[in-house]
């Protein structure tokens, strides 16, 4: 582990994206105020999407009294945008990206700055511990499911890991600067997943990611099913695009929920004309339900009843907006006079 008084430690920047998140943006600064890493070798561009709810006041408020921080205006409001602003205003060597909807403990700087010193990766971070917003059975269902196999799948950076990993992408990048140089900002046509487009193509040029589970950020996730389904919609909807980017399809698990529901849905047109179609589509539907009620069985005995009630809905909350959006993405990929709509999507995530 290289000391903090080391003079080899880089100037980092971190890269705050954020739009109304007065609740959050304060505890997240704080967090990253406390950091171990040296204060004099680090600055926080907090990159705001014109805010309307007390969100700049509050950055304001911290910067007067920590010169590392500084508040950037984003006129387009999304997060590529203000990723590609930040860059641009960047001092540091190492440039961080961080959520505002987390926080994140004192050695998480320099932890993933360590790691990407001595690896020779090109952009490395840690895993995500998803925490419920409020105590209610439907914030800690939603926030048990984003860290469940059934609920995301093999996303190691979500299900933690035993042991560090080269990965496809991870959360809240660490990169070296010149990373950028090399192979260009964020796309700005993509409201979400642009992070997964960028470590592909950073990928395809030779680049390394690394996921070091040691390190964890503390993710609060969305608190109702309404607010979780919009999220994950669009998820779903962004993916094709960035698979028509890069000439392939990332990962298998994100076929999986668009697959479920097409396999349900043709099923059922099938069995109209086919009465055996009625059975298997019926057996498919069974199968999906006896592993979410199993899943909700399992939480009983740690949070209770009414958490694993919820969580028995959760499940296809996650899994029908992601693939619905999936399949409306599809959609406005493979119809030419359709176009992505990159301004009605809110930033924060």
């Amino acid at each position: 582990m290289i000391s903090t008084a080391s003079p080899a430690l880089p100037r980092v920047t971190v890269l705050v994206p954020c739009r109304n998140e007065v609740r959050y943006v304060g505890p997240c600064l704080e967090s990253i105020l406390a950091t171990t890493y040296p204060r004099d070798r680090l600055e926080i561009l907090v990159v705001d999407g014109r805010s309307t709810d007390g969100t700049r006041d509050a950055v304001q408020r911290c910067a007067a009294q920590h010169p590392q921080v500084r508040l950037l205006d984003n006129p387009r409001g999304i997060v590529p945008a203000a990723l590609n602003l930040g860059i641009r205003a960047a001092t540091g060597e190492v440039i961080a990206r961080m959520d505002a909807h987390c926080e994140y403990p004192p050695t998480y700087l320099l932890r993933l700055v360590t790691a990407l010193m001595e690896t020779g990766a090109d952009n490395v971070g840690g895993c995500v511990a998803t925490l419920p917003p409020d105590p209610s059975s439907t914030a800690r269902a939603l926030a048990i499911a984003q860290a469940h196999p059934l609920g995301v799948g093999n996303s190691r950076f979500r299900i933690g890991t035993s042991k560090p990993r080269w990965v496809d992408t991870v959360p809240f990048g660490c990169y070296r600067r010149e990373v950028f140089q090399r192979v260009g900002l964020f796309d700005e046509e993509l409201v979400r997943n642009q992070d997964d487009e960028f470590n592909h193509r950073l990928l395809r040029q030779g680049g390394r990611v690394l996921l070091v589970p040691s390190v964890a950020a503390r993710y609060y996730a969305r608190g109702t099913f309404r607010q979780t389904a919009r999220m994950y919609y669009q998820y779903g909807y962004y993916k094709p695009l960035v698979a028509r980017k890069l000439g392939r399809i990332m990962t298998l698990r994100q076929l999986a929920p668009a697959a479920l529901l097409l396999a349900l849905a043709g099923g059922a047109l099938v069995a109209l004309f086919w009465t055996p179609a009625a059975l298997l589509t019926l057996g498919l539907a069974g199968s999906y339900t006896a592993c979410a009620l199993g899943a909700a069985l399992g939480a009983v005995a740690s949070h209770g009843s009414r958490v694993a009630l919820a969580l028995a809905a959760a499940f296809p909350v996650l899994h029908a907006s992601y693939g619905v959006g999936f399949l409306r993405g599809v959609w406005s990929v493979l119809v030419p006079r359709r176009r992505f709509d990159v301004t009605a999507v809110p930033m924060s995530r």
